[in-house]
């Protein structure tokens, strides 16, 4: 009786399926935002389940709310973008509305504040004229990866422990920053960062297997 009691009591084994659900792909800026950023935390379903038809002020105001009560790492610009290209992927805007257009649009970026005669810059962090750190904070890739411990994805020292041998290895890593990968570190798949530029992707690559 004990026996067949254990036996009844054991819990049941579930597997969930993969998740198989994309973004709807867009040229607006905003989907490259969504697929780096929000991919990282969010199933693409979590938009499915948003009431249909939302405007684009809907859309914008929700990404608004991710990034100031949850913390999202997304900046005014891109909560714009992402508002205008939600609203036209999934809900009741079109990509040739004027606030559409301006909304996917960036800002200019301020200009510089003037330096006094002779004095240095303070260079980037990472070397080169890349700022990697920034790079870091902007794509959100701390969220994921700790620099000697597993988060989502592995450790950057993890990385360059595995490839330390491999004369390769900073193209493969390049590869898959730029591209995307999945399968080599487990199940979960790292979203491509098609918009950085070459030498952001290099430089991030060569922190990596500095680590």
């Amino acid at each position: 009786m004990l026996i067949a009691f254990n036996a009844l009591a054991a819990p049941p084994d579930i597997k969930l399926q993969p998740d198989t659900s994309k973004l709807r792909p867009s040229k607006l800026p905003g989907y490259a935002i969504a697929m780096q950023k929000c991919a990282i935390c969010h199933s693409a379903d979590y938009v499915n389940y948003q009431p249909p038809g939302m405007t684009q002020t809907q859309w914008t105001a929700e990404m608004a709310k991710m990034q100031h009560t949850y913390g999202a790492p997304i900046s005014d610009d891109e909560v714009k973008q992402l508002g205008a290209y939600l609203a036209v992927a999934y809900g009741s805007a079109k990509a040739t509305d004027a606030s559409v257009i301006a909304a996917s649009t960036p800002a200019s970026a301020p200009p510089a504040p003037p330096t006094s005669p002779g004095a240095a810059a303070a260079p980037p962090a990472g070397g080169g004229s890349v700022n990697v750190q920034a790079l870091l904070a902007s794509n959100a890739c701390l969220s994921c990866h700790g620099l000697t411990q597993k988060i989502v994805g592995p450790g950057y020292h993890d990385i360059a422990e595995k490839y330390k041998a491999d004369q390769q290895a900073q193209s493969k890593l390049e590869a898959s920053i730029r591209g995307g990968s999945v399968g080599k570190w487990g199940s979960v798949p790292m979203p491509p960062f098609a918009a950085l530029k070459p030498e952001e992707v290099k430089a991030l690559a060569a922190f990596v297997l500095k680590q």
